[in-house]
């Protein structure tokens, strides 16, 4: 068939703007919506061989994602990781991407000719795909051309994209556009709460439970965790260094707390809650309170590993404290009426906070109430019985054994992998606002949605 001269059905493309409406409307994610639109247009006769599309996002570990449709292949989804750079990369700076935003153009078009050398360096994989012609664009969600996404079409036809074929893309894309930002805008408040709020606390608030005094009473196994001589610190290193420390010591120590479970509730300076929710009997006490353990451990040999690495550095060690409980907690909101936390709350939280400080007294990194030990089971000392601020009754304090701290190399590998892509990286759905700077300075203008790079 001639696609100079193919008709392209009005009505097909009508039902293909029709469908993206309803994936908005039903609140269907990002990846089903693209690789639904691309096998639909293909379906409705235009001769697509590659469909890229990249979107800017709110993700403190992305700064886009991007989607790549391959006919027969279905989609493949990309990560742009922020790297905390300002330079870009050189095959950005090389793209078709670049060039339409340094130009600040709106398309761009091209016949790939398989002789001539190749001028993006894009073409040279899109000649080996049998590319004939390729078209780039980039579309704004509204607010300003940095903020909507970027993106291309290419096909294999002998004589490349037809008039008609052109202008339906164009007239597709809107229909697209209007889809996307509702599928991104759409889940980055999913995104935000459980990047703020931890998994449990943010399906609570979207569930409903906004208002202040909203809540229930739990029963949970609670982690107190703290970085010893943070002042020190502070002090020595200045401020960059010691935000860099916080956050290798949280990376060490408190990813363990996030899994199997667990919950990091909430970072209080440098130190944080977790809890492992569980039921009222002995049974899912136990579990959770060994689950807890098991991230002791696994936290344990992380900040080994990570003073280890410091030492070859020539830096301190970074020393903490840890405590452990079982009690009963309030999850819930309270603040003002218009400005909440939701976080746990009650005589068990003000205990393991207690039991964390007590970590100083007797020079040891982690101690456990005796609740606590009860039901982890295993190997303890008892170290002394503390009368706690607050609390009527003196709490008897503990030290984990060997048999409780001494991690298998099974174990150790546990979860280990998972660490290079955590849970809150595969949310990647969501929209991020792009960075703008006067135009005296083009390369350092460039969304964050050009990183797709293609």
């Amino acid at each position: 068939m001639n696609t100079r001269t193919a008709d392209v059905s009005n009505i097909l493309l009508d039902r293909v703007s029709s469908w993206l409406k309803t994936a908005a409307l039903g609140g269907e994610n990002l990846e089903y919506i693209i690789s639904g639109f691309c096998e639909r247009l293909a379906s409705a006769g235009l001769p697509l061989l590659r469909v890229h599309l990249s979107f800017s996002m709110l993700h403190p570990l992305y700064d886009a994602l991007g989607f790549t449709w391959m006919r027969g292949q279905g989609v493949t989804v990309e990560g742009f990781r922020a790297s905390g750079e300002d330079s870009e990369p050189s095959r950005f700076l090389l793209s078709p991407y670049y060039y339409l935003l340094n130009n600040s153009l709106d398309h761009l078009r091209r016949r790939i000719d398989h002789k001539a050398p190749s001028e993006f360096p894009i073409f040279d994989d899109l000649k080996e795909a049998g590319a004939t012609d390729y078209l780039a664009f980039v579309q704004s969600f509204g607010e300003s051309p940095g903020q909507g996404m970027v993106g291309s079409w290419s096909t294999d036809a002998p004589g490349g994209f037809s008039d008609n074929v052109i202008e339906a893309l164009l007239k597709i894309q809107n229909s697209l556009a209007v889809a996307a930002k509702m599928a991104v805008l759409g889940k980055l408040a999913d995104n935000m709460l459980m990047t703020y709020l931890g998994g449990n606390a943010g399906r609570r608030v979207l569930s409903g439970q906004i208002r202040r005094g909203d809540g229930e009473t739990i029963r949970a196994a609670l982690v107190m965790a703290d970085m010893r001589q943070s002042t020190v610190l502070a002090e020595k290193e200045g401020r960059q260094a010691y935000i860099d420390t916080l956050n290798q010591f949280f990376d060490a120590i408190a990813t363990p707390f996030n899994r199997n479970g667990g919950e990091i509730l909430s970072f209080i300076g440098d130190g944080f809650l977790a809890v492992y929710p569980c039921g009222r009997h002995r049974e899912p006490s136990q579990v959770a309170a060994q689950a807890a353990m098991s991230a002791v451990r696994h936290a344990t040999m992380r900040m080994e590993e990570l003073n280890t690495k410091r030492h070859k550095d020539g830096l301190a060690d970074i020393r903490y404290g840890i405590g452990l409980h079982v009690g009963n907690v309030m999850f819930g909101n309270v603040g003002l009426k218009d400005r909440l936390t939701f976080s746990a709350f009650g005589s068990a939280v003000n205990e393991v906070q207690r039991l964390q400080g007590l970590t100083k007294k007797y020079s040891k990194s982690i101690v456990a109430s005796q609740t606590f030990a009860t039901y982890c089971g295993g190997e303890w000392t008892t170290l002394g019985e503390e009368k706690l601020r607050g609390v009527r009754q003196k709490l008897t304090v503990l030290l984990p054994g060997q048999t409780n701290l001494k991690i298998d190399r099974a174990e150790a590998l546990d979860g280990e992998g998972r660490d290079g892509r955590s849970e809150a990286e595969q949310v990647m759905l969501l929209y991020r606002d792009a960075r703008s700077t006067p135009s005296a300075d083009r390369r350092a203008s460039i969304p964050l949605i050009a990183r797709g790079l293609n």
